[in-house]
This record gives structure tokens, sequence and C-alpha cells, in this order.
């Protein structure tokens, strides 16, 4: 499972579907229908959150404006009414693990749009965060080398 925190613009074709069946997944297990995924690490945050569920919620909806954006068919029903929410916080250091883990996805995944994305050196945040600065997330699996 990877929920990303990195805006959906910057994700491509797969990346935008495989969060949005995550995303998807990640609501039913912090709703409690579900017995699997439930002390998934990338979870932690929206735990932590006040109203878990109105975040990932909030998280979803952005996810479904960039698919209509692209003319993709994600229904929107499946998600409860948009509501304000808190914004969770997001360190510069897991920003920037996961601008470099998605463009060593894109490398393979989808060159063309690894090409218009390499100069940046920091892609923006989704929506829902708010960028601080620190580490890499205590919760991350880091699979990707780190320069140091």
């Amino acid at each position: 499972m990877r929920i990303w925190s990195i805006h959906p613009s910057h994700l491509d074709t797969k990346g935008l579907v495989a969060v949005w069946r995550e995303g998807l997944l990640a609501h039913h297990v912090l709703s409690g229908k579900t017995k699997g995924y439930i002390n998934h690490p990338q979870l932690i945050r929206f735990r932590q959150h006040a109203s878990p569920i109105e975040a990932i919620t909030s998280y979803l909806h952005s996810i479904v404006d960039e698919a209509e954006k692209r003319d993709f068919k994600f229904d929107r029903q499946k998600l409860q009414a948009l509501k304000k929410v808190e914004k969770i916080a997001l360190t510069r250091g897991q920003l920037e693990y996961e601008t470099k883990h998605l463009k060593e996805k894109l490398q393979t995944r989808d060159p063309q749009k690894f090409i218009l994305l390499e100069s940046q050196s920091l892609f923006p945040a989704h929506p829902l965060f708010e960028l601080i600065e620190g580490p890499i997330a205590s919760w991350e699996k880091i699979k990707i080398k780190q320069e140091k």
C-alpha cells in the first residue's frame, strides 16, 4: 500500500489508479470493515488525525479531482461528502523521499512523464498535507538509496 504524499497531478496513470484502489482500501481499514492491513504503517498518520475517516475521505476526493481532469471514471459515489478537515503535517524529508521514490518508478513505468518531472527536486504535496521541516517519517519503509 502506498498512500502518496505527493500531489496527484504528478502521479502517472498506474500510480493514480493504484492510489485510488489503495486509498479505498485504507478507508475500509480505518472504518473497521477489514481484518487485513490494520497495522499498515501508511495508515499511522491518518489514525493520528482527529477525524481519520474524514481525512482519508478528503484525501480520496483530491484523487478523484485529478482523475476527472484526465477523463478517468473514478466513482466519487463511493465516498462520503467532502468535509473540511485539518491538514496533516508532512515533513520535507518524507516528501523528498517520496519524490525520489516516484521518479525511480517513473523511469521504468512512464519514461515520458519522468522526463517532464526529472528536473523537479521536490514535488508539491497532496492538498491534505502541510509541509513542515523534518526527516523521513518514522513509519516509512525505505526502499531506495538515500544520498548522503
